[in-house]
């Protein structure tokens, strides 16, 4: 299966139209039309409807394929040129929005006073995305955040041949309003607030704790976007309780089940230079 024609078979099914996907990709729209005719003749299968453009069966199935097979493409891609010379002076580090905390900061202020020339880029998206841009080359470094038990590995996408290592473990903290009857306990169990009225945030995703202990954790609240600041707003006004590393707020630390906050350090195969200085320093 040509890759050059799965992407354009993608990119009209996700705009729904060949006329869009010919100006997004740079092709006259009959250019189009033949790529995806080329590759629903290679298959033996309609995999568009043409009006409107929306996916057939077949073409639902393959894009559940496509996504994962061109990331695997783009990370060969970019594996393969990481063998050569990176830029000397630029370097993007792809990160959660928790992930660099004041500790990392710190050593990639080192990295940096090293390297006074080295312009850094840091990229925040979510965790899946970290892995996905390291993987492609789009980023040469990432830190990627999560709960888990002590000394336990991220649960982060297959994307293709990463390194990654434990860069950073902290306790968490229940943050919930300073008026709360529980807010002045010295230690809360996980357990005990089930029933809790939660925030579901991409920074403490409530089907991580129903992983760990199973029905509950209702969400109050969705709250879609990833600033802490805004988060601890939210809690303050009453909207709800989360998970906060103890170093992004204030609250009554987490005792039981034992959790931490994990911070890992993602990097594909690092010739000699700015990229591999800085996976150096940022790694304990």
């Amino acid at each position: 299966m040509d890759p050059h024609l799965l992407r354009t078979f993608v990119t009209v099914a996700e705009t729904g139209s060949f006329s869009a996907a010919a100006e997004h990709l740079g092709y006259t729209q009959s250019a189009i039309s033949q790529q995806v005719a080329t590759l629903e003749a290679d298959l033996g299968l309609p995999l568009l409807h043409r009006r409107p453009v929306t996916p057939t069966e077949a073409g639902l199935r393959l894009l559940e394929h496509a996504g994962p097979l061109l990331l695997r493409i783009r990370a060969a891609r970019a594996d393969v040129l990481r063998t050569a010379a990176l830029p000397a002076h630029r370097l993007t580090l792809a990160a959660t929005p928790l992930a660099l905390n004041s500790v990392l900061a710190v050593r990639l202020a080192a990295a940096r006073a090293a390297q006074p020339r080295l312009r850094v880029t840091v990229r925040t998206c979510g965790r899946d995305e970290v892995a996905r841009l390291v993987a492609d080359g789009t980023a040469e470094a990432g830190l990627a955040d999560g709960i888990t038990a002590p000394n336990d590995p991220l649960r982060l996408p297959e994307v293709g041949p990463l390194t990654t290592v434990g860069v950073a473990e902290e306790g968490l903290v229940v943050a919930l309003p300073g008026d709360h009857p529980l807010a002045g306990r010295a230690g809360l169990r996980l357990a005990d607030l089930v029933d809790a009225h939660w925030l579901q945030t991409t920074l403490c995703p409530l089907e991580r704790l129903r992983d760990l202990l199973g029905d509950g954790f209702r969400p109050a609240l969705d709250y879609t976007g990833d600033d802490v600041h805004t988060v601890l707003n939210l809690v303050a006004a009453g909207h709800g309780l989360t998970l906060l590393p103890a170093s992004a707020a204030c609250g009554v630390p987490l005792v039981a089940p034992r959790l931490v906050h994990r911070v890992e350090l993602l990097h594909g195969s690092l010739p000699p230079g700015p990229a591999a200085d800085l996976a150096a320093r940022l790694s304990p």
